[in-house]
């Protein structure tokens, strides 16, 4: 009897679930582009969609720290289940919140989702006029010159870790404002912040979420430390990062200045977005508006979780398609951004993928989307709707991160003690050369040697993202401290500058997170989400302990800029001007570009790299000049000898004209 009715339960509750999804097809869609605030002086409308809702009401608050409202508005039931109501007269600096009554129990209150300014911590919306929000000449920004996507040097960035450091010379430390500062040194009198970015010569600033985040109490914006991947409101800018997170105004005019100084400096500013899930799930202002609707459910009713977050939210509705779309076209259009980072790329639907990037290249033509084509968990989304890695030639003009080339350089980042390429392990050669060529299909390559991708999954090389680093997991140089255990410091040098060479000489799109140029620490911790700034901050003196690894680095960014070859923009290209060499050595990778063939003004170039612990005797013929050898810039005409030394963990490149 006892087995009946556990059955009998499991039955009425899926069919409940069935009826719940049937429910939310049958929603209507709201169309229109008015969704939240329109405000004016002579009157403000707001307009939500709650559509099954039997009651909205709009509550109007005169100051942050009020726990009484002012007025109490309810709301009028609109077309395609909108609420909406319009308040005559100047509303500007009135917080609010709604409230929805559904099956008889009220919500909490909640900014709407389409919220594009709020009061301190992000619990109620502000009215504000955005024309007010704009720095002087604001109207004249734009963003600078840029051609093809693999022209693209990307440089990863937490608004907080640069500045905070008392190295950092940085007056507004922690701030939009402090990336504003320009003339800002470390002691030994090096530049730091803008400055060092604009020195090094990268071309996009990707900024960790700066979005609204829950993590961080605003009151207290030293108290307590995140990356930014919980979500609150995501058409505001982070009230942490401004000199004032109780006023609606001051973020927006903050970032806005932020983006203005890196246009001004020749830099494009990525957007790193999370969609995928939201730091609130049953208390959320999606779930309170609409219960259940923004959300993937599992067969039994659950909020599914293909995120490890607590929830993952369902591209593929109508509504919350509708609502990416335009968060993302707003970044664009009201705040100049150049591009996004797509967190957990591989939770969206491919068809939600292809229509944000068809949007927003006619907005910006020139825009950079990419994102990680994976999940942390199962989704009910069938693999081959979702934005995953695999499906990355389905994707229009969004390119993917590669794990191959990341975990072939430096091991994998799932066991901290296992070596990569770089650090002396052999077998990688297949997965790096995989990465040489952007994962991209090449007749030399052998796919199943490749770590994790048995086939080529990139169209062209601008869907591929090639890296050996990022904000997850341990940074380069602690990664090698912590597998190359027998290793002296000098060797983990090298192995970083090797590490480095291949990820600038490679094709696709390049990739590095902040301060590996001058060997950045974060003292072993691999997930340092919520780590202190004893932790995070950049420590800008390394710049002058590491000088060397930074003018190398810089070096290398420059070659790439200055030389087509290591960036073409098409399979073709590649297939045809890229050759291996065979040789005998394990470890060792060599490889000629016929660069003319691609426009460059080196007519052949070889790359020469040696991931082993073994020195390495080389011949070059005299038609060809040194560029690098052994991890070092050739400065000025140097006489070639007919054999070289090419040593443990470093790379060696030559061209001819």
């Amino acid at each position: 009897m006892k087995s009946y009715l556990m059955l009998l339960s499991f039955i009425t509750q899926l069919f409940s679930v069935k009826a719940q999804l049937s429910d939310f097809n049958k929603y209507p869609v709201y169309a229109g582009n008015d969704l939240g605030l329109t405000y004016t002086k002579e009157k403000s409308t707001f307009r939500i969609w709650a559509p099954s809702a039997q009651e909205v009401h709009l509550k109007l608050y005169s100051n942050a720290d009020h726990k009484l409202f002012t007025e109490l508005h309810t709301m009028k039931k609109d077309k395609n289940g909108t609420w909406v109501t319009s308040l005559t007269g100047d509303k500007k600096g009135l917080l609010y919140t709604f409230t929805t009554i559904i099956k008889g129990k009220e919500s909490d209150e909640v900014p709407d989702p389409y919220a594009k300014a709020v009061g301190v911590n992000g619990k109620r919306a502000m009215v504000v006029d955005l024309k007010e929000t704009n720095p002087t000449g604001w109207e004249k920004d734009k963003s600078p010159a840029f051609k093809n996507k693999t022209d693209a040097i990307i440089y990863e960035l937490h608004v907080r870790d640069v500045s905070i450091s008392p190295t950092s010379g940085i007056k507004n430390k922690g701030k939009f404002l402090g990336l504003t500062e320009r003339g800002t040194k470390n002691a030994a009198g090096q530049s730091t912040g803008l400055d060092h970015i604009k020195e090094l010569g990268i071309t996009h600033v990707h900024l960790l979420p700066f979005y609204d985040f829950n993590s961080i109490d605003e009151t207290k914006p030293d108290g307590k430390y995140n990356w930014g991947y919980d979500p609150l409101n995501y058409n505001v800018p982070e009230g942490s990062y401004s000199t004032n997170p109780y006023d609606g105004v001051t973020r927006i005019k903050e970032f806005k200045q932020l983006v203005k100084a890196f246009h001004e400096d020749g830099l494009r500013v990525v957007m790193d977005v999370v969609y995928n899930h939201t730091a609130l799930t049953e208390t959320s202002n999606f779930n309170q508006l609409v219960p259940g609707y923004y959300y993937r459910q599992t067969k039994d009713g659950k909020f599914s979780d293909a995120t490890a977050c607590g929830n993952e939210t369902a591209s593929e509705r109508p509504m919350f398609r509708k609502f990416m779309l335009e968060s993302m076209k707003y970044w664009v259009q009201e705040y100049h951004v150049d591009g996004f980072r797509v967190d957990l790329m591989g939770v969206h639907d491919i068809e939600t993928m292809n229509l944000i990037s068809r949007e927003l290249h006619k907005i910006k033509p020139d825009i950079l989307i990419y994102g990680e084509g994976w999940t942390a968990g199962t989704s009910p989304l069938p693999d081959s709707l979702r934005a995953l890695k695999a499906n990355a030639h389905k994707l229009d003009r969004i390119a993917v991160f590669s794990d191959d080339i990341r975990d072939g350089i430096k091991g994998s980042v799932f066991d901290h003690k296992d070596k990569g390429f770089a650090s002396g392990k052999r077998g990688m050669e297949e997965s790096i050369q995989f990465g040489i060529v952007a994962s991209v299909k090449h007749p030399q390559i052998d796919y199943s040697k490749v770590n994790y991708s048995k086939a080529p999954y990139s169209k062209e090389p601008f869907q591929t993202v090639t890296y050996a680093e990022c904000h997850d997991n341990h940074v380069l140089w602690d990664k090698l401290k912590i597998s190359a255990t027998d290793a002296t410091e000098e060797e983990r040098v090298n192995m970083h500058k090797l590490a480095l060479s291949i990820v600038l000489t490679s094709q696709g799109i390049s990739f590095l997170h902040a301060g590996t140029e001058f060997l950045r620490s974060k003292k072993g911790v691999e997930n340092s989400y919520n780590s202190p700034d004893s932790i995070n901050a950049i420590n800008w003196d390394l710049k002058t302990i590491n000088k060397e690894v930074f003018d190398y680095t810089k070096a290398l960014i420059k070659l790439r800029k200055d030389h087509p070859a290591f960036r073409m923009t098409n399979t073709k290209d590649i297939a045809a001007n890229i050759k291996f060499l065979e040789i005998s050595a394990s470890a060792h990778i060599y490889y000629s570009i016929h660069g003319k063939a691609v426009g460059d003004n080196w007519n052949n170039i070889m790359v020469m790299i040696n991931g082993s612990n073994m020195s390495t005797l080389v011949e070059m013929g005299k038609t060809f000049k040194p560029v690098i050898l052994n991890n070092t810039l050739v400065d000025g005409i140097m006489k070639l000898d007919n054999k070289l030394t090419l040593n443990p963990y470093s790379c060696m490149i030559f061209s001819s004209e």
